[in-house]
């Protein structure tokens, strides 16, 4: 099989949730006004945010599913000046989920009751399947009767050639990372995704970001756009000579961040391993979402408190 023909997928399954984590943390404000512009407007962004990993935890720990999905809970203020937070839920999986939709019910009531304060829904699909919109949950016995409307984006919608224009054309970083979400789902043949992947990366520089912002993009770029061994080594080839034109450092700006996520992950993987063999499977998946969201430095504080712990509360704390 050639490069030419070889299907995009590698032997390692893609991991799509973990850089939409990174993505709505690093890049929130982007996400929303790229995606949900009317709710970015109304936010008085001079407030400041807060993200709200404990709290939601704490609500969708008893919730038994093996699918994956990408949720940040954000608090942030209104122009009116009314505390609200903020769900954003993106449905990473290839297949549609049926009860998708109820769940989303579900954690919104969950979280109003259980620290009462308004809470928007948002809803993100990233899958294939251009039948599957699910914007209400309703339920209904005798005369009583719950419904529930929730804001959905379908990225799907973007691959048309209009709305494609849209994101090439916009100047919101985070323009960059639906447009690698969408290519990484819908392009079977690797050497077009590679090229894809390339014209992503070039984009990113083209647009004159400070380092930091470039860096944090590029990392979510490679992270969604994963390609075969091969074809990942001509890609940085290119790429290098590319950032040596534009005359980037000697170690570049991709390679970097690249070697920087590479330590990360390693350190989220020995504390996993620490806590599964400390306190159990089930104390490990109570707490995977957030150590895989941890910054380095949380990481080893994190690492040095599991050695004299009692209770895995008090590693998080």
């Amino acid at each position: 099989m050639t490069a030419d023909t070889q299907a995009a997928d590698t032997s390692e399954k893609p991991d799509y949730d973990s850089p939409w984590k990174e993505a709505l943390e690093k890049l929130f404000p982007e996400f929303l006004a790229l995606l949900f512009p009317a709710i970015h407007a109304e936010i008085d962004w001079s407030k400041g945010m807060q993200f709200l990993d404990k709290e939601f935890q704490k609500i969708v720990r008893e919730a038994s599913t093996t699918r994956r999905y990408a949720d940040k809970l954000v608090g942030v203020t209104r122009r009116d000046e009314t505390p609200v937070w903020v769900l954003a839920h993106v449905e990473v999986q290839g297949d549609p989920e049926s009860d998708f939709a109820e769940r989303i019910f579900t954690y919104n009531y969950k979280i109003r009751d259980a620290y009462q304060v308004p809470v928007a829904s948002l809803a993100v699909l990233a899958d294939t399947d251009r039948g599957f919109r699910p914007q209400h949950y309703s339920a209904a016995l005798w005369d009583c009767r719950v419904q529930f409307d929730f804001p959905m984006v379908k990225l799907l919608d973007y691959a048309e050639p209009e709305r494609w224009a849209e994101l090439e054309a916009s100047d919101n970083v985070f323009a960059l990372v639906v447009m690698a979400q969408i290519r990484a789902k819908v392009t079977d043949d690797a050497e077009t995704l590679k090229r894809w992947k390339f014209r992503l990366m070039r984009l990113m520089y083209e647009r004159g970001h400070e380092r930091a912002r470039i860096e944090e993009v590029l990392r979510l770029i490679d992270w969604m756009i994963r390609l075969p061994k091969d074809l990942e080594a001509a890609f940085r080839q290119e790429l290098y000579a590319y950032e040596e034109q534009r005359q980037m450092p000697y170690v570049t700006t991709f390679e970097q961040a690249g070697i920087e996520k590479g330590v990360q992950q390693g350190e989220a993987t020995i504390l996993m391993m620490q806590l599964e063999e400390k306190f159990g499977s089930a104390s490990l998946e109570a707490h995977r979402e957030r150590i895989e969201a941890a910054d380095p430095e949380e990481l080893l504080q994190w690492s040095k408190r599991i050695l004299t712990a009692e209770t895995p509360e008090t590693i998080f704390h």
